[in-house]
C-alpha cells in the first residue's frame, strides 16, 4: 500500500493483557497481508497482475472481489467521484483498501481488554474504545495551506479519513476528466467503517463542497470540506471536539 501504519493501545490500568502479543502479531499480519494482495508497487501483486491483464478475478484471492464489490458499491452511491475504474493504469482499489486494511487490523483488538486502540494509516485512523479517562479520542486535521498547523480538532469515536494533495502532490484522479485534479484543497470524513471513510474521503476531495450532500446516503458519515479559497464547509453533525473541551 507503499504508507507506514502505526497501532496505539491504551490501557486503563497496567500492562496489557496476556494475548496482546499474539493480537498485535495478528494485526500486523492483517496489514502484510493486504499490502501483499493490494500494492500497485509491487509488480507480483494479484491487483498488480489484474491491472496488467495477466490474470483474470477468478485468479486473484477472494479478497479482491470483495474490495471490489464495495468499491463498485462507493462508485455507484458516490455518482461516480469515487470511482478506482478511472485510474490511469487499470482499476487501482488504494482509495478504499488502505482504510479497509486499517479496519481490519483494528478488528483484532476486538474483546482484548484495551481501554482504546488507534490503527493509523497514514493519518487515516480507525478507532476502538476511549482513553483511559473515558474520553474520546481528540483528532487533529491539518491545515491544507500550512500542514504544521490544525485546521480542526475532532472527537473520534469511529474512523476518520482525510484527502487532499497538499502532502503527495497531485495524485488524485477527477473520474470525469481522467487527469488530476480536486475542487477541495482537503476534505476530511468520519464514519463508522475507514474503508468507506477513505473512499468518502477522495470523493469529496474531488467533487468538492457540493459533494457534501452525497453523505446523507451513507448513516453515520459527516464531512469537512476546506476548498482552495481557504472557504470551509461541513455536514450538521460533523464531530468538532468544543473549544477548550
Amino acid at each position: 500500500m507503499g504508507t507506514v501504519v502505526t497501532i496505539d493501545v491504551y490501557t486503563a490500568g497496567g500492562a496489557p493483557g496476556a494475548d496482546f502479543d499474539a493480537r498485535m502479531a495478528a494485526a500486523v499480519a492483517r496489514l502484510h497481508e493486504a499490502d501483499a494482495v493490494f500494492s500497485t508497487w509491487d509488480p507480483a501483486s494479484p491487483v498488480s497482475r489484474l491491472r496488467r491483464g495477466e490474470i483474470d478475478l477468478a485468479g486473484c484471492p477472494p479478497e479482491v472481489a470483495r474490495v471490489l464489490d464495495a468499491c463498485a458499491a462507493a462508485r455507484d452511491r458516490t455518482d461516480g467521484w469515487f470511482d478506482p475504474w478511472a485510474m490511469p493504469g487499470g482499476v487501482d482499489p488504494t482509495g478504499y483498501v488502505k482504510g479497509w486494511a486499517a479496519q481490519r487490523a483494528l478488528a483484532e483488538f476486538a474483546a482484548s481488554g484495551a481501554s482504546g486502540v488507534l490503527v493509523n494509516a497514514a493519518g487515516d485512523i480507525a478507532s476502538a474504545g476511549l482513553l483511559p479517562s473515558g474520553e474520546p479520542f481528540r483528532i487533529g486535521i491539518a491545515d491544507p495551506f500550512a500542514p504544521q498547523r490544525l485546521a480542526a480538532i475532532v472527537r473520534l469515536t469511529g474512523t476518520i479519513a482525510t484527502s487532499g494533495t497538499y502532502e503527495r502532490g497531485p495524485h488524485l484522479i477527477d473520474p470525469r476528466t481522467g487527469e488530476p485534479g480536486t475542487r477541495a484543497a482537503s476534505a476530511t470524513v468520519t464514519g463508522p467503517d475507514l474503508g468507506l471513510a477513505d473512499a468518502l474521503a477522495t470523493a469529496l476531495a474531488v467533487a468538492g463542497e457540493t459533494g457534501l450532500d452525497l453523505l446523507g446516503r451513507f448513516d453515520g458519515y459527516q464531512g469537512l470540506v476546506i476548498g482552495h479559497d481557504r472557504s470551509r464547509a461541513w455536514t450538521e453533525h460533523f464531530p468538532f471536539a468544543p473549544r477548550g473541551g
